[in-house]
């Protein structure tokens, strides 16, 4: 993902499209996330066909990530 400034963004639009074609593109404004450019493909794969939240959670499955969930035991407070 690449993130621009409004400034950079207005400055050369050009490169944020190319870099458009690669991942979204964050631009900010005073330093804060404001809009994504996205190319017409994602646009479209994320947008149109409706995915579910499930699909729009999941994660590629060439991503190996660690997790051990933590057990924790609750007691309800006496009355």
């Amino acid at each position: 993902m690449t993130i621009m400034s409004a400034r950079e963004f207005n400055r050369d639009v050009s490169a944020a499209k190319r870099a458009a074609g690669d991942a979204p593109v964050v631009i900010t404004d005073r330093g804060e996330p404001a809009f994504v450019l996205l190319s017409i493909e994602e646009y479209r794969r994320i947008g149109e066909r409706g995915i579910d939240l499930v699909e729009r959670l999941s994660m590629d499955d060439d991503l190996d990530i660690e997790f051990e969930p933590v057990r924790i035991e609750l007691q309800a407070p006496e009355l």
